[in-house]
């Protein structure tokens, strides 16, 4: 794929404003792409803009200001694809299928165990978060979220968000080795983390625009989660990545995920966007690539190692995938950048105590489930749902008595 010339990369008003798709006949895996490069490309921008400020270098500031102001550009046309008639609810279950189908495709094509690992245990918690917050749309707007992820992914509770309240300690996670690990597991980080963090942001910047207290409060607890969430995706990472290293390594995934998500578009006006923009991110890292030999003295063949990065990222149903690690996850709880079964956790667990103190007055995503219809409302009610409830509640309640865990 040839690359476009940065300067001419940067665009009108009206070529920036495009019409947006049709709320009714959009394909469901079309949101969730638009979703997911609006994500991509403000990560890229958050990220540009924080190196520039550690650099010392003019002409480094300067390509950067050149390479941020295009990419700030794409997002604008990205972000505004998104109709005004889709409400707040609608897009936020779009949100969340990106974070279920995105998490499962990353996970099912990790090398790095200790990042699949992290995926999957993630992966449940947003999988509930669709469930919950279909139980909003269907109290707030009598709205059936089938008409959102139409079938592609289930709406049924994961882990459940009650139980993802944790105590800081408990969201760090060891990093990837970047002289060892896989080009993929690279990019398979950026795009999660990229994700996660604008889900985080479009949560804190919508959800205090409802009058209705519950749902103001069941978005400030989903927000709240996805914070923890981008910490541990974030600590991934390895630290030890210089800021050039980690500036090209973005502009790559950025071309990496247009290109893929233009294989797959089943709207042709859109899938001309994710080619266009593709193009232009080939030439953001090839500028990168040439800062990197420029100021460091590295190849950037060294840092990615690789002809090709394989398989591509696809939105596609992963109900089975799913349901094997609800079969087999769903109890596990980090400890000590570990992941353990809740019944092996140490008394001593920071999140006991966390999880008694957040949860104490009332939890938002418990009490939205309860006012949705009876349908929804009973899928609440599997029995390794309610089991996992009641241990938490157990054991969150004999920390706080003093009553020590039966020996094992």
């Amino acid at each position: 794929m040839d690359s476009i010339p940065i300067e001419e990369q940067f665009m009108n008003w009206k070529e920036i404003v495009k019409a947006p798709y049709d709320r009714k006949s959009v394909d469901a895996y079309t949101r969730t792409r638009v979703i997911l490069m609006n994500g991509i490309e403000n990560a890229s921008v958050l990220m540009s803009h924080a190196i520039e400020r550690m650099t010392v270098d003019p002409e480094i500031k300067r390509q950067m200001a050149a390479m941020r102001r295009a990419d700030s550009m794409q997002q604008q046309t990205i972000n505004w694809l998104n109709p005004a008639n889709q409400t707040i609810i609608e897009t936020t279950l779009g949100y969340e299928q990106v974070a279920v189908d995105l998490t499962a495709n990353l996970a099912r094509n990790e090398p790095d165990p200790y990042v699949k690992q992290t995926l999957d245990f993630a992966l449940l918690e947003d999988f509930d978060h669709l469930y919950r917050y279909s139980c909003l749309y269907d109290y707030m707007e009598q709205g059936d979220p089938e008409l959102i992820v139409q079938g592609n992914t289930e709406v049924k509770p994961g882990r459940p968000t009650v139980g993802h309240h944790r105590h800081p300690d408990d969201t760090m996670r060891k990093h990837y080795d970047k002289d060892t690990a896989d080009i993929k597991t690279k990019m398979n980080y950026l795009t999660i983390v990229a994700g996660e963090q604008q889900t985080e942001l479009y949560y804190k910047s919508h959800g205090f625009m409802y009058s209705d207290e519950l749902a103001r409060q069941i978005y400030s607890e989903i927000a709240d989660v996805e914070e923890e969430h981008v910490t541990q995706y974030g600590l991934l990472g390895d630290p030890r990545e210089t800021m050039l290293e980690k500036s090209a390594l973005m502009q790559l995934c950025e071309a990496y995920i247009y290109f893929s998500c233009a294989q797959t578009e089943t709207d042709p006006r859109i899938k001309s966007i994710w080619e266009n923009f593709a193009k232009m991110e080939i030439s953001h890292f090839e500028g990168c690539a040439r800062l990197l030999e420029k100021y460091e003295g590295r190849d950037i063949r060294d840092v990615v190692r690789a002809d090709v990065i394989e398989p591509l990222v696809v939105f596609e149903p992963n109900k089975d995938y799913v349901n094997k690690v609800i079969d087999e996850q769903l109890d596990l709880m980090p400890s000590g950048m570990e992941y353990k079964r809740l019944s092996e956790l140490a008394d001593t667990w920071s999140s006991f105590k966390f999880q008694w103190k957040v949860n104490r007055d009332g939890v938002p995503s418990e009490e939205t489930t309860r006012k949705a219809r009876d349908e929804l409302v009973q899928r609440d009610q599997a029995k390794n749902i309610k089991e996992f409830k009641s241990q938490l509640a157990k054991r969150t309640e004999d920390v706080m008595a003093g009553r020590p865990a039966p020996p094992m």
